[in-house]
Order: C-alpha cells, then structure tokens, then sequence
C-alpha cells in the first residue's frame, strides 16, 4: 500500500490487527491479504480507520468496510464476443439507476433488447464507482474499484456486461480521474494524490505531474484495467481530460493509452479509450507516433452547439459563439468550429485545426448527459423544439463522417428531464450542493424556486425513464424515425467513411436551409418556418424524409418548412 503520508500502516479483518512494515518510496506491505468477501479496514497512523482506496466493493457504503472480490468466481459467457470497430458505431449513453423502473444493473438487462433492436452497437454507462448515498450522477465517486452497491455491486456489473455481450452490444464505461467527490474521498490521508500547485472547479487537481504522482499514475492506470480486464469492459470514456494539469514529457494520456494498448494485446482483443475535451486540440486523437497522446476518439461538442444554437435559437453562455448555418457546416467538414478562431465566450482565440484526422475521431451528438443535465430544470431538447426539427437534428448527426452517439431516451424524444440530483448523507454538504445550485442559475434569470433541488428524491424520480411512451404518439413515430437513419447509416456506405475531406455542405443562412452532401448521399434540411425549393444536384431517389408531402425533381427538392429529406445521388 502506497501511503507515504502515514507514519504507521495496519489492516484489520477478522477480528485482528495487522501491522504492515514500511518499505522504501512510502510503500507499506504485508504477506498477508484478507480473504474475499470478508470485511477489512486500513488503520492510519494507530487511529485512523478508513476504506482501502483500492477497495473492490463497498457494501456499506463509501465509509463502510471494503472487500476484495474473486474475480475468477464469474462464470463469463462472452469468450467468443469481439466489438464492432469504433468506426462502424453506434454509441448509447445510459445512467444506470435512471434508465430502468429497477435502476440496476439487473434492471438495465431487460432493455438490452430495445437497444439492439434500435442499431446500437456500444452501451456507454455513466459512472458505476461507488458514491456517497443512493442516487446520483457517479462523477462524485470516491471508491474508482469497486461498482456502485446500490446498482447491484461487482456481480451485478459483471452481469450486465456479459448480458450486452451475449447481444452482440459492446460496453464503455465513463470513469473519473480529473477529481474524487468530497464525500468519503480519503485519497488525501494516504500520500500526495493531489497538487494545490493547480486548481479546478472541483478543488485541488489530481497530482499527475509533482511529488509522488508516478504512484497517483499507476493509481488511474491500474484502474483502468481493472475495468477492461476483470469486468471485461470494451473501452473506456475519459471524464473532462482538460482538468488533467500535466507537464510531464510523457503525458499521463499517452501513458494510460500506452499501457491500454499493451493490455489490447495481452487479452486479444479491442480495446478504445474516448476523451471528454473542450479544449479542441487534435493532439488528444492524433496517434502516438505523430506525436499525439494516442487516444481513439473524442467527444466533440462543436457540432452540439452549433446545432443547438440554431434549432433553439439560444446564445447564452458558450452559445454566444454558435448560432449560424455557417457553425453548422463548419463542425460537419473540419470537426472544430473554433480550430484557432477568436471565441467571444473564452475571451481569446480557441483550438487549432483537425486537419488529417478522420471524422471517426470524433463522436457526434444532439443530446448528452452533459448537455441536457446541466441545464436549470434538465430539459431535453425535445422539450425546447419541435419533433420536425429533433429529425432534422439527428438526420444531421447520424448522417455525419462522425461516429453518432445517443443520449437514453433521445430516440423516443422521451418526456422524462435528466435532472442533476445527489443524495449525500452530510447534510451540511447536501444543503451547500442545493444552494450552489440555486445561485448557479438564478445568474442565469431562474428564480431559486424554479430550479429543482439536488437532494430531493422528486429530482430524480422525475429523470427515471416512462417507457410506457414508446408504443404511443408521437414517441412511436420518432422511434421509428430513428431505427430509419441508423439503418440507412448500416446501408449506405458513404455515411459510414470518416473521411472529411469528401464531405461537402452547402448552405444559406438567411434563406435557412443546409446540403450534407455524402458521395452518393445528400440531406437536405429546411430549418426555415416557410416551404422553400432547394437545388441537389444529380439526385435520383429520396431515401428517407421527415414529411411525404415533398416534390422531388432531378436538380432539386421543394420541402415543407423545417422537414429534412435524404436522398441518393448518382445511384
């Protein structure tokens, strides 16, 4: 155990009290481990009774005893599984205890069909590390080891993986390494896993770059494949890598891609790791060999604002910088809006450009826990636009060169919010997180009664998913609207190429309407509230459309107002 903080070291279980011996650089050891599945705490300094901060389970909480797990106990099934590459698919973000009436792991299982069904080839799972109290988000998880009890802990997980397995679904897990929640986080009692040298909205960053940080890095590393290797997760996405402060001349991303690659070979088979970053810098993507940190692929939240800001017509905060068909076309050619452009929003100039990366780098999105959780009351943007014009945001996506992602319930335009809501069992903290909240958007022209609390159990029933919806109007319509683009995505080659140099758009930003052109594929979008004619050039068949009520002719295309069309072109 590496606890260079602690003068002392011991580990009781079973009754008695072990002392470990102190070894060199911090490290304290002992022969002997306490078996699994028997309770044990760590004892600092003679005193100090804490969870092991490598604890594989937590059954009582983040503040309980710990327990290691067998992993070798897990009668897997998925031997001859082998995931769909990153380039053909289709990604689906979930929040365990929400997206289910059970809202576990065993809960999620029952839904795998409508999943695999829908087209999707990868389920994403927001944070399942153990957090403080029942529900929440998962980004305030303090023990990284050990699955969330509350969702059906390290069996359940194992679980559910092996069930999308049997789907032929792959699995990513979001995983946290930018920071640890207040509530049960010891990390600090140990050794130096912080740096105060740098700081970020969550407190002192995670120490990747001074004093005693090549442990904090075998730390995140080891965790990392703790996930891909005994719960047989496919990938891993990267939480918010712009809050990782790290000078060294081995960037803790192109270790962790390093030592993931290593692991991709020694299991054999695939494995991907995909960055959250705002900091539009294609060195996050670029290949280790170009001089770039070598990982697969990132969230690109260009192409998020740039289609929100013109569908609802919003332009506060970062949609200051959006809000033309100009944003739109750009984010669909070159991945970045801002590749090196003055943003209003930062104040300075943002980003460099993506040039030779293909757009299966970059996933491409309407709505994400992100997105639609950190607004005041988590509205959804079904609940900000009309149905005519979710179609045309999500034909925009799912016909992009980037590898589409999905947010729970987007495909039926589901009425549920997705709400941010916690359930810590300190009250001081609990009360200070629902008046931060408050203050947060009461800037923003709410009023504190109007945006909901974080701690209320109402918060969240409210986000839990009705999947009574699919089999009424309109949910059913758009549901099939959805299954419609993703098979068409299967069918039509040119949607599924990466390749950003053959993909052209043409647009009129006053008139309202925009072209993707796709090699032989082309849709055509009116984001105007009047019917308008719109010239495609050697279009021969219209695929897929929002209305039916269209006339088709062989250089162009009268649509209804906001209504999309696909169309073939030279086939």
């Amino acid at each position: 155990m590496w606890a260079p903080a602690a003068h002392g070291v011991a580990i009781e279980f079973q009754g008695v009290r072990h002392k470990l011996a102190p070894e060199a650089d911090g490290y304290h050891a002992l022969a002997e481990a306490p078996p699994p599945g028997i309770d044990y705490r760590i004892v600092l300094d003679g005193q100090r009774t804490v969870p092991d901060p490598r604890s594989e389970r937590q059954p009582q909480g983040v503040h309980g005893p710990s327990q290691r797990v067998d992993h070798s106990a897990f009668a897997w099934t998925d031997t001859g599984f082998r995931p769909p590459p990153l380039a053909s698919a289709v990604i689906y973000e979930l929040h365990v205890g929400t997206f289910s009436p059970e809202g576990t792991f065993d809960g999620a299982i029952t839904r795998l069909g409508h999943l695999a069904d829908l087209g999707v080839t990868h389920v994403e799972l927001m944070p399942v590390a153990s957090f403080p109290g029942d529900r929440g988000w998962g980004y305030d998880g303090v023990s990284l080891f050990a699955p969330h009890e509350g969702y059906g802990g390290p069996d359940g997980l194992k679980r559910l993986v092996d069930a999308c397995h049997a789907r032929k679904l792959a699995v990513l897990l979001d995983v946290v390494y930018n920071h640890l929640g207040p509530d049960g986080n010891y990390l600090g009692q140990f050794g130096g896993y912080f740096n105060h040298a740098y700081s970020t909205p969550w407190g002192p960053a995670v120490n990747l770059d001074g004093a005693g940080s090549r442990e904090v890095r075998r730390f995140f590393c080891d965790n990392a494949a703790h996930w891909l290797r005994d719960y047989h997760f496919d990938g891993l996405r990267l939480d918010a890598i712009h809050a990782f402060f790290d000078r060294s001349a081995e960037h803790f991303l192109e270790q962790l891609a390093r030592e993931v690659a290593d692991l991709e070979a020694s299991l054999g088979r695939q494995l991907v790791l995909i960055a959250e970053s705002d900091l539009n810098d294609p060195r996050v993507v670029r290949s280790r060999e170009a001089g770039g940190y070598g990982i697969d692929a990132q969230w690109s939240d260009d192409l998020h604002h740039a289609l929100h800001a013109v569908l609802t017509g919003e332009r506060v905060g970062y949609y200051a910088d959006f809000g033309r068909l100009e944003h739109v076309a750009r984010a669909l050619t070159e991945a970045f809006v801002y590749d090196g452009r003055y943003s209003r929003f930062r104040g300075r100039d943002h980003g460099k450009p993506a040039l030779g990366l293909s757009g299966h780098h970059f996933l491409g999105y309407t709505q994400t826990h992100d997105q639609v959780g950190n607004r005041a009351q988590g509205d959804r943007l079904g609940l900000l636009v009309s149905a005519d014009r979710l179609k045309i945001a999500s034909a925009l996506v799912l016909c992009s060169a980037f590898v589409p992602m999905l947010f729970q319930g987007e495909e039926w335009n589901s009425s549920s919010p997705f709400q941010y809501f916690t359930d810590h069992r300190d009250l001081d903290l609990g009360r200070r997180v629902s008046e931060g909240r408050r203050r947060e958007f009461v800037a923003f022209g709410w009023k504190p009664d109007q945006v909901p609390d974080p701690q209320a159990r109402e918060t969240f029933e409210r986000s839990r998913l009705d999947w009574s919806e699919l089999e009424r109007p309109p949910h059913r319509e758009l549901l099939e609207w959805y299954r419609a683009l993703i098979a068409l995505r299967r069918q039509r080659p040119d949607l599924g190429a990466g390749d950003l140099s053959k993909v052209r758009v043409h647009y009129d930003d006053a008139a309202g309407f925009l072209v993707l052109e796709r090699e032989k594929t082309a849709v055509v979008a009116n984001f105007s509230e009047t019917a308008q004619r719109i010239a495609v050039g050697g279009a021969t068949r219209v695929l897929l459309t929002s209305h039916a009520d269209l006339d088709f002719g062989a250089s162009s295309i009268l649509l209804p107002p906001t209504a999309v069309a696909i169309l073939a072109k030279g086939d």
